[in-house]
């Protein structure tokens, strides 16, 4: 078990909801709009980063007339490790400042990324079913979020990366003297390859999970890293140097990892992800989704977040999918309108009943 004693105020359209006693299974039932997804986004804040949904911090309190000003929420949860209570974990905003999201562990302040090394929260939502058609920076803070199961301080490399990136394309717009750039360069280098280092053993080890996974019923992907510029750090500022009359003209950094991809194709057959059916590329995301899971379960808690994932598959696949999360060490959140496809595990899911914001045990 990973979570339990949950609270939600003014998040979404929940003022008040409290989930409990939770288990391994996790289940929350209700109409389309009642709020199981806001439940799941708020456990996705419960990690660094913008949540499943990716949506700025003013949006997310509750307000009952959307004229009135961003208001605060807060959401709460117990750390449970071996049926012990290993920390309170908690995020929230406050009423004069509701755009900046601040995190408080034990009591005690702390930073988003600190989450991370406590717990991993993956997550497949409806909204993900297009990623191997959408952009490559799609894809790229995909393998980010999932690059945080291996590297809690991959968020803070990131985050460095753009920074110096920005800078030095101010610069060039500017004219600077070359030491300024040197200097910018020298940064980027330096947390480029580190963020380069990461994506790239992240696939590696996901290529891994991916191969002991059985083919059916669900499609095994092949997935490749492809790096946007040099792996190592003085290549890398070399570079950066090098392309500055392009970058000016440009108006961006166009060699670096801000440029990579992540190439994922059918095994077998070499068919791009982003040309097979929409029910193949399902299949592969849940395969890279539970491969993932396996690897963010290693030493630590993890939860994993599948919003309407069940009613997209037929029985079998269905079936294969709860023996594998029956498996596996994470604890699992799900969402649906009705139960009849979870009949398979009501017996050892906690399930709640979500109707316009309020939750309630089944």
């Amino acid at each position: 078990m990973a979570l339990a004693k949950i609270t939600l105020a003014s998040f979404r359209n929940h003022l008040a909801s409290e989930l409990g006693e939770t288990a391994h299974f996790n289940l929350l039932v209700g109409e389309n709009g009642a709020g199981k997804t806001n439940v799941l986004e708020a456990l996705s804040l419960l990690s660094p980063g913008r949540g499943l949904r990716r949506a700025p911090l003013a949006q997310l309190a509750h307000r009952a007339d959307p004229a009135a000003p961003p208001g605060a929420f807060a959401i709460g949860a117990n750390l449970v490790e071996q049926g012990q209570v290993s920390a309170r974990l908690g995020t929230y905003t406050l009423p004069d400042a509701p755009t900046r999201r601040l995190v408080r562990i034990n009591g005690a302040e702390a930073s988003a990324a600190d989450l991370s090394e406590w717990h991993a929260v993956s997550w497949l939502t409806p909204a993900m079913d297009g990623l191997f058609t959408d952009s490559a920076g799609a894809r790229r803070r995909f393998v980010d979020r999932m690059a945080l199961a291996i590297d809690p301080a991959h968020a803070r490399s990131v985050t460095r990366l753009e920074g110096a990136l920005r800078e030095r394309n101010r610069l060039l717009e500017l004219g600077a003297e070359a030491r300024w750039l040197d200097a910018v360069e020298a940064q980027a280098g330096e947390h480029g390859a580190s963020v380069a280092a990461t994506r790239a053993q992240l696939v590696a080890m996901l290529s891994d999970e991916l191969s002991a996974l059985p083919a059916q019923p669900f499609a095994r992907p092949a997935l490749t890293y492809r790096p946007g510029g040099p792996l190592d750090a003085d290549e890398l500022r070399g570079a950066l140097a090098r392309a500055r009359p392009r970058d000016r003209a440009a108006g961006r950094a166009l060699t670096g990892p801000h440029r990579d991809e992540l190439e994922v194709v059918m095994a077998g057959t070499g068919q791009p992800a982003a040309s097979c059916s929409t029910g193949e590329q399902k299949a592969m995301l849940i395969a890279i989704t539970l491969a993932h899971a396996g690897l963010a379960a290693r030493g630590r808690p993890s939860v994993l977040l599948l919003d309407e994932v069940a009613a997209h598959l037929d029985p079998v696949r269905r079936e294969a999918l709860f023996e594998r999360l029956r498996a596996g060490a994470a604890q699992v959140w799900m969402t649906g309108t009705e139960r009849a496809p979870f009949a398979a595990i009501e017996k050892e899911a906690a399930i709640w009943r979500v109707s316009g914001g309020s939750v309630e045990p089944l």
